[in-house]
């Protein structure tokens, strides 16, 4: 009989992030752990267009059978990592959900009114928060319980399957729900709130839970959408990756010269859109993780100098003997 292995499965959501992990364990019903780490976009538009392959993550969870989600995981607050995972929660509750605040804080949290919005920016924000707690109600509703994770932190999620939490730290947590506070306490108070929200929104990828996976030796870097100046405070060593999933899309600020130093990974996963919205996929900073020896690999299809990306639904790795990476674009067929 084969050896069950762990598979990382980044879903291709468009402009978005979606990972799924599926690991050996011998004791849940199927012999598999599975976590899910955001679920992309809700929105219609972001699948509009499927010519790349594109599939939402419910979808996505339905045609492979998944019925049971042992750990999903909110990175941080927005729309294209939060809100397409509370649609995968709809149809599968997560057992536990790993977020960035105090577990009861969303409690707190009344809905806001997203006709106020200015832009796009604003109103997918407000989608964002509102979706997050109903996340949050979701889960606890259906049984499931809330954490926080904070830096510091090894967790065994599963056998030989270690997860280190490098980000953010208590003061992070901190500040972040004193933000949150401050824009719920100004909602009646227009401009101040609007003011507050839009600082919020361009703090919120610094507040991203980075994760370290380690599987008998192997290292998977997740750092959500954290830029180059979010590794603040960790231990230069803690960084040291074979699959480095590169933060905020791999626009211009997703990694520069010092931290592809410290990473130094053999294999990349930008997590760009076909269309490379916002500058994802940025010429230069593929052409630095490149120049650093590692395979780039690509969760939908952006234009990329010198490569062809075949259509595909996902983009799975699986983690062999001593560590080798076996990486395959998932045509839809595949998934049937």
């Amino acid at each position: 009989m084969e050896e069950k292995k762990l598979t990382v499965t980044f879903v291709n959501v468009g402009y978005g992030e979606a990972i799924l992990l599926e690991s050996p364990d011998p004791s849940k019903p199927d012999g598999v752990f599975t976590a899910l780490i955001d679920g992309g976009s809700a929105e219609d538009s972001e699948f509009a267009d499927r010519s790349s392959g594109r599939v939402r993550i419910e979808e996505y969870l339905k045609k492979r059978g998944t019925r049971r989600l042992d750990l999903a995981v909110s990175t941080h607050i927005h729309e294209d990592h939060l809100c397409g995972l509370l649609r995968a929660a709809r149809i599968t509750p997560p057992a536990v959900l790993w977020q960035t605040l105090p577990p009861d804080l969303y409690r707190s949290l009344r809905p806001l009114d997203g006709s106020v919005a200015r832009n796009l920016s604003e109103s997918k924000f407000m989608q964002a928060l509102n979706d997050y707690g109903t996340l949050c109600a979701l889960v606890e509703d259906h049984g499931g319980t809330i954490l926080a994770p904070k830096s510091g932190q090894e967790l065994v999620i599963a056998p030989d399957l270690t997860v280190q939490i490098l980000s953010p730290s208590t003061k992070k947590q901190l500040a972040l729900a004193d933000e949150i506070n401050a824009l719920y306490n100004s909602a009646n108070v227009c401009g101040t709130f609007l003011q507050r929200l839009d600082a919020l929104d361009a703090r919120m990828n610094n507040y991203s839970l980075i994760l370290r996976l380690n599987y008998r030796g192997t290292r998977i870097l997740l750092p959500g959408d954290t830029n180059v100046t979010g590794y603040d405070g960790i231990d230069p060593a803690d960084l040291r990756a074979d699959l480095f999933k590169v933060g905020h899309h791999g626009q211009k600020d997703g990694a520069d010269e010092a931290l592809a130093e410290l990473i130094r990974p053999t294999a990349v996963v930008c997590c760009a859109s076909s269309d490379r919205r916002y500058n994802s996929a940025h010429p230069d900073t593929m052409k630095l993780l490149a120049d650093h020896g590692a395979a780039l690999y690509f969760s939908d299809c952006p234009p990329v100098p010198g490569m062809q990306i075949p259509p595909h639904e996902a983009l799975r790795f699986t983690v062999g003997p001593n560590g080798a990476l076996d990486v395959r674009y998932l045509p839809a067929s595949e998934n049937e």
